[in-house]
Order: C-alpha cells, then structure tokens, then sequence
C-alpha cells in the first residue's frame, strides 16, 4: 500500500472530499494501491460546512495527524490543498518541501508570481520533486490543438480571482509561448472579457462569467477553426498523473509553465483595477 498525506487549511471541502474516492477509481485503472491514510488541518472545522477533522477523518477512513511535521513523516507521497487558499502555500511549503518526498500542491499553486518562485526555490534547495496544476491541463480537448495560434476560452466559477486558474491552464498549455501583455474588460457586474498577448505574435482571450462552462475555440497551426465543449473527465486524468508523477517522480509537462501561468493569472487580477489598459509582463 503505498500512502497519501491530505495537507488542507481546512479538510472537508470539495477536493478533499472527491479526491480519494476518485483515485480508488484510478488505481482500479492502472493496478496500483495507492490510499489517502493521513489528514492534516490547519483549522478544525471547515470553513464551508463546519465538519470537523475528526469528523471527516471518521467519514474517510483516514487517520487524523495533530502536526503538518506528523503527516509529512508517515506518508510516502504529500498532497498539499488548500485549493481556495493559496496564500496558504508557501508555508506549509516551507515544512512540507523540507521530506523531500514527491509533492503535488494544489490549484491556485500561488497568490502571485513573486511567491510562487519562492516555492520553486524552497524545493529546488531541498532537492524535492512537486508540481502544481490546474485540473483543466487535463480536458482532453485540448491534446489536438497543443501549438495553435490563437484560442478562445469560456469559462465560469464563483468568482474571476479564484477560478481564471483554470482558463490560464489551458492557454498556456494550448499556446505554450511565452505571454508579453495582457487587458481586462468589464461587462456587467461579473462579466470579464481578458486579453493575453504572446511571443511569436501568439494571442488569447479569456471569457469569464459566473455561469459558463468550460470551452475552448482555437485556430491551429494550420489555419483550421475548432470549437470544443470541455467534456471530457479532466479531474480523474489528473489524479491519475498524480500517481504516475508519484511512481516515477518525472512531470509529463515543462513546470516553467506554471510560473507561466502565475504571472498571468496575477496580472489579469491586477487588470481589473485598470480596466481597458494593456499591462506588460
């Protein structure tokens, strides 16, 4: 049985409580054993519905660990999450990194840029294996359209700072260029429409409102048009890299990217303050 270590501000929210059931679906997939055994919280009662880490440790079959140092021991692999709390990373990064066991940190890896270097210094001085990334990297959709020229992007969640992550994700990976600009405009109360400007004369364009599912719409290399809805079990594909990642300590994608997408996300926040006005990266 190889063992998972849940690293959460608060433990019952909706990763935590999809993810292991999820990964049991995962191992039935590749033949593998791996458990979330271990649960460590900051606060001991969520924030979202009020159950409280014994509680849920009761529910999942897991048991509860009074210190992040306790977790970081017993566990063979460490799953940072937090996902609605990424100010909260660089310190449990801070201790985590130090076990130099293979990590993945949740989505949003980082508030901003500025911090997220400083985790990718922390687990380069420890000699420690992480990475970080947004479900949506792992929409199917998106395998065929890798090194389009330009992509359009619709997506929704409760509010443009938390939930961008996930449009960023995919145009980073889909563009895989480096951004130099970007501009947020502003329809209604919720409504953002998010320009980004790449090297090689690569652009995107975010469309965010609340209620939007996920979708994508490129031109290709080739000058073709594609138009996909964003349908495909990206949750579950990314629970099975974790694995992999955890087995063979190797990302399947350049981790460049994420600080790629960091700095993006961050300015795109900072974009609605200057509403109409190009940012340089």
């Amino acid at each position: 049985m190889k063992t998972i270590g849940f690293i959460d501000y608060y433990i019952s929210e909706w990763h935590a409580n999809n993810y292991p059931a999820w990964i049991q679906e995962v191992n039935e997939k590749i033949g593998e054993d791996f458990v979330v055994k271990y649960a460590w919280a900051e606060l001991d009662k969520s924030l979202v519905d009020g159950v409280t880490t014994d509680e849920w440790c009761e529910k999942m079959g897991v048991e509860k660990c009074n210190t992040i140092q306790e977790i970081c021991e017993k566990a063979d692999y460490l799953l940072v999450l937090s996902p609605s709390n990424p100010e909260k990373h660089l310190g449990y990064a801070k201790e985590v990194l130090k076990y130099k066991k293979n990590t993945y940190i949740d989505k949003t890896f980082a508030p901003d840029y500025e911090t997220a270097k400083k985790i990718f210094d922390i687990a380069s001085e420890n000699g420690t294996k992480f990475f970080s990334s947004s479900a949506l990297r792992y929409a199917t959709e998106l395998n065929d359209v890798i090194g389009s020229q330009s992509i359009i992007t619709l997506g929704g969640g409760g509010n443009l700072d938390e939930y961008i992550i996930h449009q960023t994700e995919m145009i980073v990976k889909v563009l895989n260029a480096k951004a130099t600009k970007v501009r947020v405009e502003k329809q209604g109360q919720n409504q953002y429409i998010c320009s980004v400007k790449f090297e090689n004369g690569k652009a995107a364009t975010m469309i965010f409102a609340p209620h939007f599912n996920f979708a994508v719409n490129v031109d290709t290399a080739e000058g073709k048009q594609s138009y996909q809805n964003v349908n495909s079990d990206f949750f579950k594909n990314l629970l099975a890299d974790i694995l992999r990642f955890y087995l063979t300590g190797e990302t399947s994608f350049d981790v460049n990217q994420t600080l790629e997408v960091m700095k993006i996300r961050e300015n795109v926040i900072k974009g609605k303050e200057k509403l109409g006005e190009w940012i340089e990266l």
